[in-house]
């Protein structure tokens, strides 16, 4: 699905991102930790190509994505609040994403149901603007737009940041849920090693920009992280 080959990005002297090979494919729930700085959202904006590459490539499913907008039709992505649109209430902005995707509205109204309870009675019908709402609840609406048209490959950045430890629990099931029922590819960065681990088959750890660990997950994977964060006090 994904591969990366000699990708790196430089600002002025400092190299914030350097990768030789990476490949991630279809249907893995990846995982990508490290702390502030080490690279991961840098990796995702150069995956949506948000950011050129210094050099390298980013290839999805067989298109480069520097070259070839192809790829947008089966990617969907949410990072930051960026991504929304402040002025429209969460109903109106879930149309116009599925407009975007070839669905009709009462497809879209249909598909919110299986969300319901990932909402929790906080965002459909609240008659607010998207700005209005707090940054929990515009994490969700950010969420259910990137997986509401069903593309084979979701990016999500951070998507249990901001989040009460309730909604947390509740998005780790739907992740699972929706990637066990549609075979999609998930690529989810985390600061909260725990969830990340719960919820990818596998991880990579980023540090200083470079892959340091990359593993599938397994009884031991949360401690041996713990281990490794631990030696960088």
């Amino acid at each position: 699905m994904i591969d990366l080959t000699s990708l790196s990005k430089t600002y002025g002297e400092q190299t914030v991102l350097d990768i030789e090979q990476l490949h991630i494919p279809t249907g893995q729930t990846f995982g990508l930790v490290g702390n502030n700085g080490a690279g991961k959202t840098t990796l995702f904006s150069l995956m949506l190509d948000l950011i050129a590459p210094t050099t390298g490539t980013v290839t999805n499913n067989d298109i480069v994505v520097q070259k070839n907008e192809g790829w947008k039709a089966h990617t969907a992505a949410f990072l930051d609040e960026n991504f929304l649109i402040g002025y429209l209430t969460p109903e109106e902005y879930f149309v116009f994403i599925g407009g975007l995707r070839g669905m009709k509205k009462e497809d879209v109204h249909t598909s919110l149901k299986q969300y319901i309870d990932f909402f929790h009675g906080e965002v459909l019908g609240q008659k607010k603007y998207i700005r209005d709402l707090s940054k929990g609840n515009q994490k969700k609406v950010g969420i259910v737009g990137s997986l509401l048209s069903n593309t084979p490959l979701v990016i999500l950045d951070e998507p249990f940041a901001n989040l009460d430890p309730t909604t947390q629990i509740r998005l780790k099931n739907l992740l699972k849920e929706e990637a066990s029922a549609t075979g999609k590819t998930f690529l989810i960065s985390s600061h909260d090693l725990q969830h990340v681990t719960e919820v990818c088959d596998r991880i990579v750890v980023l540090h200083k920009g470079k892959v340091v660990r990359d593993e599938k997950t397994s009884t031991g994977t949360l401690q041996e992280l713990e281990a490794f964060f631990r030696e960088q006090l």
